[in-house]
């Protein structure tokens, strides 16, 4: 029974293949270094007798070593494209920009390059579009779980709440401080279930803009883990789209809680600056500064960061802290 593989199995070397002109190269190179070398000891006065004589070794040892040198320039300048191919699919991260290889040199190695080069922009185009969905999908389940936190669990206990002072109005005195400890506690809960949905859904950022959320957001940060934020804002931030604001703040959220969880920090900084045509946000703790390994939290700034063009890095050093730095590139119209 035969087989016959279909267009996209990518079995066997079809025409088209860089493989092919790749081998007629080597052959091609091989077979002109050794004619060369052949024509040159055809035609110089040097001699081979019938028996090998011990004066004609070295000319034979200085022609062979002469051949395989020119061999070996030719094949390392045209096998070259390939050593930068491979350096480049090494580092490959579809979380960070992928360099491109220039498509030059040889020719035929032009299309293996082109093809690399057009699979990297198809898998970056891919990752954009699935990460821009799946970011989409996240904000809108956020949006509807903070609407059934306030709306719903938050009006429950309102109504928990109420009807706690109203028993607590008319209970005896032997029940009227424990009903007292448990409204207390339903106040409590009614204001978590609140900071929750806020931070869910930061009606502040679509009402009041970037700045203001992000001074509620240090508020709110420390007022809950105890430690104290200095915010600090450079130039005058131009009006920014809607994604770009909602990045910044979730990159910015997501980078404080990293500090609230990880760093032990006793003193955090996060700066808005405006200079030379791009925004960035920055994010400094003095905590231990120890980053063992690349967590959901910080894979997912990247993936916001690069929905918008912008540039994301985390520098961690042992005792002294992270920094957590977003660069975000201003339009020509807005820079």
């Amino acid at each position: 029974m035969s087989e016959r593989a279909g267009p996209g199995t990518g079995t066997g070397v079809t025409g088209g293949s860089p493989a092919r002109p790749l081998f007629r190269r080597i052959v091609l190179i091989n077979g002109l270094v050794f004619t060369i070398g052949t024509l040159v000891l055809a035609v110089s006065p040097a001699t081979v007798s019938a028996r090998v004589q011990l004066t004609e070794i070295p000319v034979l040892t200085v022609g062979l070593a002469v051949i395989l040198t020119a061999n070996a320039l030719l094949l390392r300048r045209s096998l070259a494209p390939i050593d930068a191919l491979t350096t480049v699919m090494g580092r490959v991260d579809l979380l960070r920009p992928t360099d491109r290889l220039a498509e030059r040199g040889n020719g035929d190695l032009t299309r293996l390059i082109g093809t690399f080069n057009a699979m990297i922009d198809r898998l970056e185009a891919e990752r954009t579009a699935s990460s821009a969905h799946a970011l989409a999908a996240q904000e809108g389940e956020r949006q509807r779980i903070a609407r059934e936190l306030h709306d719903e669990i938050g009006q429950s206990l309102t109504a928990v709440l109420l009807g706690l002072k109203r028993a607590a109005d008319r209970a005896p005195d032997d029940l009227r401080d424990e009903l007292r400890t448990v409204q207390e506690t339903v106040r409590a809960s009614l204001d978590e279930v609140r900071q929750v949905a806020r931070r869910l859904r930061p009606g502040v950022l679509e009402d009041l803009g970037l700045q203001s959320a992000l001074s509620a957001l240090v508020t709110e940060f420390t007022e809950t883990a105890g430690v104290p934020v200095e915010r600090r804002s450079g130039g005058v931030l131009p009006e920014l789209d809607a994604d770009v604001e909602l990045v910044l703040y979730r990159i910015a959220q997501e980078g404080l809680t990293n500090v609230a969880r990880h760093a032990d920090a006793g003193r955090v900084e996060l700066a808005l600056d405006v200079h030379g045509g791009a925004v960035t946000l920055s994010i400094t703790d003095d905590g231990h500064g120890v980053v063992v390994h690349e967590g959901a939290g910080i894979r997912g700034m990247r993936e916001r960061a690069l929905l918008i063009g912008a540039e994301l890095a985390v520098t961690s050093v042992p005792g002294r802290g992270t920094e957590v730095r977003l660069t975000v590139p201003l339009p020509a119209r807005v820079a």
